[in-house]
């Protein structure tokens, strides 16, 4: 009874620690509203299965590194709990990817070969609640929201929009190594909603398939003073669209085939803590 009284009481000492632990660090980065400077390396390819007689396998890919910006504002407080999280997110990003593709008349894959211009809005808010480990650690469940825009303008000669919603679950945990250090690992699992393709120059302006989709990330964060942070960061995210309804469109069928996408998106950016 000794032994088993004083594990319980351990415990009990252990949990209280955590619960009340001063994790300054990690909130302080969590509060703060910051800008970055990204660089989104895009890798999408779209796969054909012979519809209607059209050719199978690699259809056309996009690669490349697009630049842009991040804005964000980030709130740790008590509110409905101890260390309510609160995250809201917009992105841009725009330049050039290269494009391999081939003719509607014939060719195969790489029989076309261009640079196509890129444009990509990136919206996300999240809420959760943080669990503090220790001094230097806590674990963060979060619910995330967004959306995503990508407007792909082929070779210069025709614009396509992709856009979708999303919704998922996710976790992130941060760890202090040392004074004003902040470390942060994320994995968000979530799915895709309302995917929606439209391309004017052939008349195409339907829906798309839905899919599971999944982010990682990586990130440090210093604090250089008692307000000013610097931060630097790796995400990659994955997810993928469905092929669209066939629609008749002038006499011909025309259609969206199947595609993956791959975003890589390094980020180096300054923070201010509140």
């Amino acid at each position: 009874m000794v032994i088993k009284s004083t594990a319980l009481a351990v415990s009990l000492a252990w949990l209280s620690v955590a619960a009340h632990a001063d994790t300054g660090s990690i909130v302080s980065a969590n509060n703060q509203v910051g800008i970055q400077a990204i660089s989104t390396h895009v890798d999408y390819t779209e796969t054909g299965d012979g519809t209607l007689g059209s050719p199978t396998g690699t259809l056309d890919t996009e690669k490349g590194d697009v630049p842009g910006y991040a804005l964000s504002v980030s709130l740790m407080r008590n509110w409905l709990a101890t260390n309510d999280y609160m995250r809201l997110q917009y992105s841009h990003n725009q330049g050039n990817t290269n494009y391999v593709g081939q003719l509607m008349s014939g060719g195969g894959y790489g029989s076309v070969v261009g640079t196509s211009s890129a444009t990509m809005d990136d919206y996300s808010a999240r809420y959760g609640f943080g669990y503090a480990l220790s001094e230097k650690s806590m674990l963060t469940p979060y619910l995330e929201i967004g959306r995503h825009k990508w407007e792909r303008n082929v070779t210069g000669q025709y614009l396509e929009t992709y856009e979708h919603n999303y919704y998922g679950i996710g976790v992130l945990g941060q760890y202090a190594p040392a004074d004003r250090w902040v470390l942060s690992a994320n994995a968000l699992f979530g799915h895709t909603t309302d995917s929606h393709i439209n391309v004017p120059l052939v008349g195409l302006n339907t829906d798309l398939g839905n899919s599971s989709m999944y982010q990682l990330g990586l990130s440090a964060d210093y604090a250089i003073g008692k307000n000013f942070h610097a931060n630097i960061g790796v995400d990659y995210s994955e997810f993928k669209y469905g092929m669209s309804a066939i629609n008749a469109v002038g006499g011909y069928y025309v259609w969206e085939p199947d595609s993956k996408t791959r975003y890589t998106t390094y980020k180096v950016g300054v923070g201010y803590a509140f």
